[in-house]
């Protein structure tokens, strides 16, 4: 047996004091394949042994939550018999290290996380965040995160019917990749990860085990440096078409009812399957690790226990019904093999030909993971950061000089460069295409869609991390509720830097305080969802970016609306106040180059008023379209209202009070919360406003659809006056020129 070294404890990524740990545990010296596994079940990735303690603050049930956290997503009931099944994770750094295969095996991962709960993927979103894209190497990792979100995505058959993208110099080293996928089940017929009921065997299903992921879940919890690249063998290769095949078996399996529960091999691969398994139901799990299919010769059983190569599954088959679910697995075309079997020790045993190589407890590797209290600190940083002396930036430019800038900033700009490579109207259940709001699918069998956004803002939660936190809790929400659909379940993911500094620390903490405080304001509990830290390079890291995926029920499908003016001559209706805030705004960044001041105020009863209101509006029939105020604000809310329709829009807006010398901007750039463009019958307008008034919601009426220019007064006094064909162009293929570059940006 190999002698375990202080150095082969710290290239495993464990501490002197979680190994001592380990040690007393199991009473002797672990095998290599033992540290192995710790290695991976103890990982940051796989134990959430930072952010646990805060996690637990998050509110996570309510009346319509069926699975909390805990299984491998989170499910809503939406009536009629039927679950909403979603979660959202990150693959942030084999993205980086291998922006195809990186995000593809990402989204394979997070649609296997769905079929596994026994729902059937329908829907997929990502949020996603690179560094400028005047860089070559961000093009090239975007250009490869595009391709391999679309490649897998195309492929199996699942749209992508929206997402969000942001660009900052901190994700050049860094990129963010998250992925969202929603799904379908029987509220009865969820399945679970569990395995019980001792003599049951243990299948492996799916591709064969290689070497292509070992010790992602320990990549995903350190760091990067110049070394980076060496750790491209430690991405996965994904096969879409594998995974459609694993999809529908699993799911005949499931309906057999012959399953007592399955897993996904995910991060920590067969590892993490077999334990977690064992550990929900409170019995052991013994397996041969020279049954499992190998693509690759001479593999040891180290190797086989922490491959992360995709597309496999873990099942646990009641006895007496083993032969049924192999004939269902072959008429797939895929083979069902036996590799073990439930005990009731409560053990993980992994043996290689008929010999132990590892003997743990389970609940050794999961409910007995470290748990740690990190030392958090306020950053220095944030004193100076949020002092913001708009006095001493000198004039701004023109009005029409900045609305053009910002329209071609790719945070701004049209995404249909990246957009337009994904099928979203595969299954054809799609309702609202992307860049035109939140995604919609309709619910197949019945009146009812599901709408999905998901948002956050680095700088926001740079500046403020618990004001920022809420702020994203709100926009996701606010963006389903502008479809017309009632926010009524989320899913996070948290993206931070090394949790071993105490200013990377305290961020985290107080961001996940303003989500709670948002969701519970909200009633949006959150059934799930992914951290991930250690998002930095060379000690620098990302800007902190919790993600909210928020999920909206729309009763009636028929009445669902866009972000788009719909007819010449609606009357446009401003909900909200605007304050003309600037801080960590857009117009900051682009025009100043700045990240400073105090992110947009958030009153969230007034944020649920506005929502209530818009879901109530779109249900009488008075909203015809909707949009919700965000980067950029209001001018550019107006013009997204007025691109892919042909029809412009004159409008008349009241100035926020402020310096005068900013007055112009901040009433047309600010980026004020709670606020949505809306536009209804011109006959029908005062009806909308005085519900607005009865619910306590800010409401005016500023304007009308129509005319080819978008023109933006302030009190009587124009601002823009563009050609709308104009405007849509450069904001249309603002991204697409960094690639193609068929003319200079504007």
């Amino acid at each position: 047996m190999k002698r375990i070294s202080d150095e082969l404890v710290q290239q495993h990524g464990l501490t002197r004091d979680e190994y001592a740990r380990i040690l007393e545990m199991l009473g002797r010296e672990p095998t290599l394949t033992e540290l192995g596994i710790f290695s991976v079940m103890w990982s940051e990735h796989c134990s959430y042994k930072s952010s646990r303690v805060h996690l637990k603050k998050l509110p996570t049930t309510g009346r319509r939550v069926l699975q909390g956290p805990g299984e491998n997503a989170g499910a809503v009931d939406i009536g009629d018999g039927l679950a909403a099944v979603f979660k959202i994770e990150s693959h942030n750094h084999p993205s980086f290290i291998e922006p195809y295969q990186g995000a593809a095996t990402g989204v394979g991962g997070i649609i296997r996380d769905i079929f596994t709960m026994g729902a059937r993927p329908i829907a997929l979103l990502n949020s996603l965040r690179f560094g400028p894209l005047d860089d070559p190497l961000v093009r090239r990792t975007f250009a490869g995160v595009v391709a391999g979100i679309a490649g897998y995505g195309n492929s199996i058959g699942i749209p992508t019917v929206g997402g969000e993208i942001a660009f900052d110099d901190s994700y050049t080293g860094n990129p963010l990749v998250n992925v969202f996928c929603l799904g379908i089940a029987r509220a009865d017929e969820i399945v679970k990860g569990v395995a019980s009921g001792v003599g049951n065997a243990v299948y492996y299903v799916g591709a064969k085990t290689g070497r292509d992921g070992i010790h992602g879940a320990t990549m995903a919890s350190a760091e990067f440096d110049e070394k980076s690249a060496e750790k491209r063998p430690a991405v996965q290769v994904g096969d879409p078409f594998m995974e459609k095949l694993l999809l529908e078996a699993c799911l005949e399996v499931m309906r057999s009812g012959a399953l007592v529960g399955i897993q996904d091999m995910g991060a920590a691969g067969l590892t993490c399957s077999t334990c977690e398994m064992g550990s929900r139901g409170g019995a052991g799990v013994t397996i041969d690790v020279s049954l499992v299919p190998q693509r690759e010769s001479g593999m040891t059983p180290y190797e086989i226990m922490l491959s992360e190569s995709q597309e496999r599954m873990l099942l646990v088959v009641r006895r007496g019904r083993e032969a049924e679910v192999e004939r269902i697995f072959e008429k797939w075309d895929l083979h069902a093999s036996r590799i073990g079997e439930v005990t009731a020790d409560g053990r993980l045993c992994v043996k290689h030909h008929g010999e132990v190589v590892a003997d743990i407890p389970n609940a050794a590797l999961t409910d007995a993971a470290p748990v740690y209290r990190r030392p958090m600190a306020e950053p220095s940083y944030l004193a100076e950061a949020r002092q913001l002396s708009l006095g001493s930036l000198g004039a701004p430019p023109p009005p029409r000089e900045v609305f053009r800038r910002l329209l071609v900033s790719p945070a701004v700009a049209s995404k249909q460069w990246v957009y337009r490579q994904y099928d979203h109207m595969v299954r054809t259940n799609t309702l609202v295409v992307p860049g035109m709001g939140a995604g919609v699918v309709r619910v197949k069998g019945t009146t009812r869609a599901l709408a999905m956004s998901v948002d956050g803002n680095g700088r926001f939660v740079y500046l403020d991390p618990f004001l920022g936190a809420e702020l994203a809790v709100a926009e996701a929400a606010r963006n389903v509720a502008c479809t017309g659909a009632q926010p009524i379940g989320a899913t996070n993911c948290l993206n931070f830097g090394s949790p071993e500094r105490p200013e990377i620390m305290w961020q985290f903490a107080r961001a996940v305080e303003g989500m709670g405080a948002a969701c519970r304001a909200l009633d949006i509990p959150i059934t799930g969802g992914n951290v991930s830290l250690y998002n930095e390079t060379d000690r620098r890291a990302v800007l902190p970016t919790p993600v909210l995926g928020v999920v909206g029920l729309l009763e009636d499908a028929a009445t669902v609306v866009r972000r788009a003016f719909r007819n010449d001559g609606d009357a446009i209706v401003l909900l909200g106040t605007g304050r003309g805030e600037l801080g960590g705004s857009e117009y900051l960044k682009v025009i100043h180059g700045l990240v400073r001041g105090v992110p947009p105020a958030l009153d969230l009863e007034i944020e649920a008023a506005l929502q209530r209101l818009l879901v109530k509006g779109v249900a009488a029939g008075l909203i015809r379209s909707a949009h919700d105020c965000a980067e950029g604000g209001l001018a550019v809310t107006l013009a997204e209202c007025c691109f892919n329709t042909g029809l412009g829009a004159s409008v008349d807006v009241p100035p926020v009070d402020g310096e005068a010398t900013f007055e112009a901007v901040a009433t047309l750039f600010g980026e004020s919360a709670s606020r949505a463009v809306v536009s209804v019958d011109a006959t029908r307008a005062a009806e909308l406003v005085a519900m607005a008034e009865a619910a306590g919601v800010p409401a005016a009426i500023v304007g009308r659809a129509g005319g080819e220019r978008i023109r933006i007064a302030i009190a009587g006094h124009i601002a823009i006056d563009e050609p709308l064909a104009e405007a849509e162009d450069i904001w249309s293929y603002a991204i697409g020129r960094y690639f193609d570059r068929p003319r200079a940006v504007a």
